[in-house]
């Protein structure tokens, strides 16, 4: 996804004595599980296995390291969603695979819980308010790339044409980002993978299908009609007439 902030440059100089890319890759996961300005500069550089220094002539400053580090995040575990809405033949479909990969990316042991482009930036001072805005751009940008997936499928038909993209588009963005926070929370892979089935019943549906979803939603229970009867044997019978 596009970055809102410009391209983030790298310092030239003298080489390097350790390697910037692993470096990056611990500072990362600090912003991720710290935020942008609970992080410090010690923390940074004792992750990083680097001294105040070398942070500064390799990054520049604080900042540039923070939006560095989230440009690696966009580029791997964030990646999951842009290609999700890529490569599913089905907006349906697309969205779905999205949330089911959320909860199982966003709960791995590997990493901090949760969503870093979602938590890294949510208690910043206004100090910090350009970094805020720079991930909200981000985020807003997220919510674009499923609004135009949405718009497909509603060209494309499988989706009726009265459907507000932008609203279903904001649903389904406001369902990730809190998975984001109850993962952050402790919320399980089982647990988050329920939340991504119960969202995907408010997708809307066309003619005969939306009659069959509703069946299928209902646990398939029989009209009390047809449950009378059941109980007395067997369809209704009319009586015959008596012989006179």
């Amino acid at each position: 996804m596009e970055n809102n902030v410009g391209k983030v440059t790298k310092a030239r100089g003298r080489p390097l004595s350790f390697d910037r890319d692993k470096a990056l890759e611990n500072a990362m996961h600090v912003f991720w599980e710290r935020g942008y300005e609970a992080a410090s500069i010690s923390e940074l550089t004792a992750a990083m296995g680097i001294t105040p220094p070398s942070l500064y002539t390799a990054f520049g400053d604080k900042e540039r390291l923070f939006l560095e580090a989230i440009e690696r995040y966009a580029s791997g575990p964030g990646s999951g969603a842009p290609r999700a809405l890529a490569e599913e033949p089905t907006a349906r479909r697309a969205i779905e695979r999205l949330l089911e990969e959320a909860a199982e990316e966003l709960t791995r042991s590997c990493h901090p819980a949760g969503c870093m482009v979602v938590m890294a930036a949510t208690n910043c001072s206004v100090a910090s308010a350009h970094v805020q805005a720079a991930l909200a751009k981000r985020r807003a940008a997220s919510e674009a790339g499923i609004k135009a997936r949405i718009k497909q499928g509603i060209s494309e038909g499988e989706l009726p044409a009265s459907t507000d993209a932008a609203a279903l588009a904001n649903f389904y963005t406001t369902v990730f980002q809190g998975m984001s926070i109850q993962a952050r929370d402790g919320a399980s892979r089982a647990s988050l993978l329920a939340t991504a089935t119960t969202a995907m019943r408010a997708w809307p549906v066309r003619g005969k299908a939306a009659e069959s979803t509703k069946a299928k939603q209902a646990g398939g229970r029989t009209s009390p009609k047809a449950q009378r009867a059941t109980d007395s044997g067997g369809p209704a019978r009319r009586a015959s007439p008596r012989a006179g």
